[in-house]
């Protein structure tokens, strides 16, 4: 463990963990996104897992300007243990309502999955009051899935309430996206790939998310899909997924950011993708894992047509969601981000 979670052992390693490793330091030259952008123009890209409720508009906007299109937000823990079931009400509510409302005015089909994390699945009075609610949640418009699920500490509450949801993916027929541990992640992989099996659920309607070089292959043996986290420090880097593709090739992998309220980058998938065409990784390739996987797996729900976003929309930013729009005051729609003025 590193020395600021024992010297804090309520701080989540997951994010933690790594920091201010001299090992970690980067020692290969660095790439300017800015001089490797171009590389990529034109591409469209699919961000299958990104916590936008804890980023701001001009995450949004970058992203646009990028060539993301449209994105999958989980269900997460967001940071601190909720108290009571209206909080999670509040939160479902808002991934299917303001946060999907917000990311349309810049452009970006926004998706979502639903479900109680494992974190908070080992508070068993609140859990099943949430198990309660979720069906509720799951035939929502713009629901694609149940996740993320699965284990954090690898306890039986967290297993409890795995099964409980894979049984509620199975009835609702949405795919299943699943939160593999950042401790003894092999272990905890293997251990939610089985139990999913146990319950009969078609391996091609699940996503076993936060790989690694440790876990891949039979992830990719027993018919999953294969998602990665390029976050800093603590997932992956993505001069190790350049590797990963290289080695096992583009078939029932995705990539994703992940990126939520600690050190991370909502620009982590066509970054990705730049590093990729640098590194000689053919476009299709590229465009599957950063595209078209995510769509293949997640369209099982029934919920995604890629033309809401394959065409592209129209953005009125003047639009309001209960009265309420992403302006404030005077502000005009679609400021210039180039310009060094602020007015």
């Amino acid at each position: 463990m590193c020395r600021s979670c024992q010297q804090n052992p309520h701080l989540n390693p997951s994010h933690f963990e790594g920091a201010g490793d001299p090992a970690l330091e980067v020692t290969h030259q660095d790439l300017q996104w800015n001089d490797y952008r171009s590389s990529i123009s034109g591409m469209r890209f699919f961000d299958p897992h990104v916590h936008m409720v804890s980023r701001t508009t001009d995450d949004y906007q970058a992203m646009y300007d990028a060539g993301i299109v449209a994105l999958i937000e989980p269900s997460f823990w967001v940071g601190q243990p909720r108290t009571g079931l209206s909080t999670f009400k509040d939160y479902y509510n808002s991934l299917i309502g303001w946060e999907r409302f917000r990311s349309s005015q810049f452009g970006i089909r926004h998706y979502c999955t639903i479900g109680l994390n494992s974190r908070e699945a080992n508070n068993e009075v609140l859990a099943e009051q949430v198990m309660e609610i979720l069906p509720l949640y799951a035939y929502k418009e713009g629901v694609v899935g149940i996740g993320e699920i699965g284990f954090d500490d690898q306890t039986a509450l967290e297993e409890k309430y795995y099964r409980a949801q894979l049984e509620l993916a199975k009835s609702a027929r949405l795919p299943v996206q699943v939160h593999t541990p950042h401790r003894d992640k092999k272990r905890g992989t293997e251990r939610s790939m089985s139990i999913a099996l146990e319950h009969g659920v078609d391996p091609g309607w699940v996503v076993i998310d936060h790989n690694n070089e440790e876990t891949v292959k039979s992830v990719l043996d027993q018919g999953f899909w294969a998602a990665f986290t390029i976050y800093p420090f603590t997932k992956m880097g993505n001069e190790r997924m350049v590797k990963v593709v290289e080695q096992y090739g583009s078939e029932r992998i995705m990539i994703n950011s992940a990126a939520d309220w600690g050190i991370s980058d909502p620009l982590a998938v066509p970054k990705t993708a730049a590093l990729m065409k640098a590194r000689g990784i053919s476009d299709e390739a590229i465009r599957k894992v950063t595209y078209q996987n995510a769509i293949d797996a997640f369209a099982l729900s029934g919920q995604i047509d890629v033309a809401d976003f394959e065409q592209g929309k129209d953005i009125d930013q003047n639009q309001k969601f209960f009265g309420n729009s992403i302006l404030r005051g005077g502000q005009q729609p679609r400021v210039a981000r180039n310009s060094i003025f602020i007015s």
